[in-house]
């Protein structure tokens, strides 16, 4: 009874604004003030405004809420926990340590092969000819695309 109450006062008074903003000739803002003086009378009639005052002076209401808010941090703490890995730090290292290792390709430290004008190019000082003297093979020149996919997990 008594938000009906606020609401029908808070609407009058939107009403009034709305009819002064009017005599000063701003129809526009007069016509917006309006149309939301009129939200919270239209709240009071369809029911809302009974809904949550029911929902807000509940104590199983906030019972229920603290329930969600529960299940929601178990959720996220048994998230962190499955994230971490191994249960030991030692068992972490050494986790960490295969996935560096795994992650780079043993010829990946060479360019595989370009097309075009480039391809003629001599190699720099810098960079070791392993791949030349080895032989390789059409199918060495992908290692270094398995090696980036392998480090993602595709």
């Amino acid at each position: 009874m008594l938000a009906e109450t606020i609401c029908s006062a808070v609407s009058a008074a939107g009403l009034g604004i709305a009819a002064i903003t009017a005599y000063r000739k701003r129809f526009l803002t007069a016509t917006r003030i309006f149309a939301y003086s009129l939200v919270p009378v239209g709240l009071v009639m369809t029911g809302v405004v009974q809904w949550v005052s029911d929902i807000a002076f509940k104590p199983s209401v906030w019972i229920g809420f603290g329930l969600l808010a529960a299940a929601w941090l178990l959720f996220m703490t048994t998230r962190a926990v499955e994230r971490r890995g191994g249960s030991t730090r030692k068992e972490r290292r050494a986790a960490k340590a295969a996935s560096s290792r795994a992650a780079v390709a043993p010829a990946a430290s060479s360019p595989s092969p370009a097309s075009g004008a480039g391809a003629t190019a001599p190699q720099t000082q810098g960079r070791p000819k392993k791949r030349q003297e080895q032989g390789s093979t059409p199918g060495d020149d992908f290692s270094d695309i398995e090696a980036i996919l392998k480090k993602h997990g595709i």
